[in-house]
């Protein structure tokens, strides 16, 4: 089971995320920063991931390269650290992932599914076309992030 050593307090006067990718090293650390931006008022927002690595260090100068900052924030966590508690949401943004762990999860959440593929799916044959890979995966992710949690009653029709 995969789960947690110490539950953290939940702001119920927010709906509670959770966005995994396998390593959260990349689409996860894009959602939470997007959600944080366009809706942290709304949203008590994490992201973690079974594994944990360093966050994808072309991400961050991608994403700082065009005007997003998240130098400071992009932490990879796994489900052992002190950010777990009883998600609303347990949203996932690989289908490897998804199909891998969601039935051994130990913390509560309903779940949805959006694939946004892998780092391994870049096809870049040069600096300037990885780049533009990331470049692309920030836009597609920030704006399903800002059409997607405009409204929390909205999320039901998402689950899984």
């Amino acid at each position: 089971m995969l789960g947690r050593k110490k539950k953290k307090e939940k702001d119920t006067s927010k709906t509670s995320v959770l966005f995994i990718d396998e390593m959260n090293d990349l689409q996860s650390q894009i959602a939470e920063y997007f959600l944080i931006k366009f809706y942290g008022d709304m949203y008590e927002v994490r992201s973690a991931g079974p594994k944990q690595d360093c966050v994808d260090c072309e991400l961050v100068s991608v994403m700082y390269q065009n005007g997003h900052d998240i130098r400071g924030a992009a932490v990879s966590k796994d489900f052992t650290t002190r950010i777990m508690i009883d998600y609303d949401y347990i949203i996932f943004l690989q289908r490897s992932t998804y199909d891998d762990i969601h039935d051994r999860l130990t913390f509560p959440g309903k779940h949805i599914l959006k694939d946004f593929g892998s780092r391994a799916d870049f096809r870049a044959t040069d600096d300037l076309e990885l780049a533009n890979c990331y470049a692309k995966l920030i836009e597609d992710v920030g704006a399903w992030v800002k059409e997607t949690f405009a409204s929390p009653e909205d999320l039901d029709k998402l689950a899984i």
